[in-house]
């Protein structure tokens, strides 16, 4: 019983070799003796807005443990047109293909609110993952959960108005960064969404008009988190519910 204690004590208070406290979930859920051996190979990155982690058709070099801050995964299509087809936060890893043993992407990756990770080397991971089954598992479990997004966010695109889309989004980003303010652009948004700009902004003018969001100068402030529920579409539920597997609450 003491045994136990001890090694709940030590997920939960994780650091890397400089000390560097480890907030990504899957790597506090991983048993202590795989934590060892990946432990040695993370390294500490600070990650800018509009960062760039992986493109299309590109070899993935590293993947991600992501302590804070929030990416985005998108579809881009050959005319540069681009939708949100997931997010990533500390719940989770960029670089969902390694786990399958894939080394090459076919999303997008980039860095919508400032964060902080730890990454491996593909190759590095690669080798890991073959005596870490607890690991292989969490990120099997990860990819499955992102697969359920996806399918969710396709039939919201499909389905719902661009005001609760726009609530739904704004919504799973709060969840993530756990901050009431976060950097966002109009422009960014209707990638995001998949929608024109001039849509965006009369549905972020409609949720800032009803005193439930605020945006000034590229920062979107959340003022009435029960009106944006009420606002977002059912989507918002079904996500958050997927992503409550992952340790996200």
């Amino acid at each position: 019983m003491a045994a136990d204690k001890e090694n709940q004590l030590s997920q939960r208070e994780r650091t890397d070799i400089r000390g560097r406290s480890v907030e990504n979930k899957i790597l506090l859920t991983i048993p202590d003796h795989e934590y060892r051996a990946l432990r040695p190979h993370l390294e500490f990155v600070l990650l800018e807005m509009h960062q760039v982690l992986q493109d299309p058709g590109e070899r993935i070099e590293f993947g991600f443990f992501l302590n804070s801050g929030l990416a985005s995964l998108m579809i881009v299509t050959s005319d540069a047109r681009s939708v949100e087809v997931g997010m990533v936060g500390s719940e989770g890893f960029v670089g969902a293909p390694l786990a399958m043993g894939v080394r090459d992407s076919s999303q997008r990756a980039i860095i919508q609110v400032p964060a902080d990770a730890f990454r491996v080397k593909s190759e590095l991971l690669e080798t890991i993952l073959a005596s870490a089954p607890v690991l292989q598992q969490g990120l099997n479990h990860f990819v499955l959960l992102q697969g359920l997004q996806v399918a969710q966010l396709a039939a919201c695109n499909r389905l719902h108005e661009i005001e609760q889309r726009l609530a739904r989004w704004l919504l799973m980003t709060h969840d993530r960064v756990g901050s009431n303010s976060f950097p966002i652009t109009h422009d960014l948004l209707a990638q995001m969404l998949g929608s024109g700009r001039p849509s965006v902004t009369v549905a972020a003018g409609g949720l800032q008009k009803a005193g439930i969001i605020e945006y000034t100068r590229g920062v979107v402030t959340i003022r009435n988190r029960k009106g944006l529920e009420r606002a977002a579409c059912e989507c918002y539920r079904a996500i958050r519910r997927i992503t409550a597997y992952n340790g996200m609450k």
